[in-house]
């Protein structure tokens, strides 16, 4: 333990290489570098944040919500986690409206820039790409429903 406590202030070097390396589309490395982060400082929610948003990117984003949640639950007040649920859940059929929610909250009530900008281009997303075309599920349905009205 005593080796870790020399580290301690490379966390934040850890986790920044974390989100570059999911931007690159590392995911070993990614996943290295935020539970190497998350070793030296455990209490510190960005690895969780971090994990997150690379299982995010790959969209996998029941496992982003679950990790976010986990957060916002000993952090209610970290934008950044709020924003990125707000997101995830935005980019899931079943719960636009409530990431909607949040993300309009963390664009009207975060302090920091870089989070409302995050939140107002996903509302623009979502507005102009999200809620305009139908999904494969409701086109399943409109079909249904043609048939049912034929016979």
């Amino acid at each position: 333990m005593a080796d870790l406590q020399s580290f301690k202030d490379h966390f934040l070097l850890l986790c920044e290489g974390g989100f570059i390396a999911v931007n690159q589309g590392d995911e070993d490395a990614a996943v290295k570098l935020f539970k190497a982060s998350e070793l030296l400082n455990p209490k510190n929610a960005m690895s969780k944040v971090g994990m997150g948003y690379m299982h995010m990117m790959k969209l996998e984003l029941k496992q982003a919500c679950n990790l976010f949640e986990e957060v916002l639950t000993k952090e209610p007040d970290n934008e950044m986690a709020k924003t990125f649920l707000g997101l995830s859940y935005s980019l899931t059929s079943s719960d636009v409206s409530k990431g909607e929610k949040l993300l309009s909250e963390s664009a009207t009530k975060s302090d920091d820039p870089m989070v409302k900008n995050l939140a107002n281009a996903a509302l623009e997303f979502v507005d102009e790409f999200i809620k305009k075309a139908p999904t494969p599920m409701d086109v399943g349905k409109e079909k249904k429903k043609g048939k049912g009205k034929e016979k």
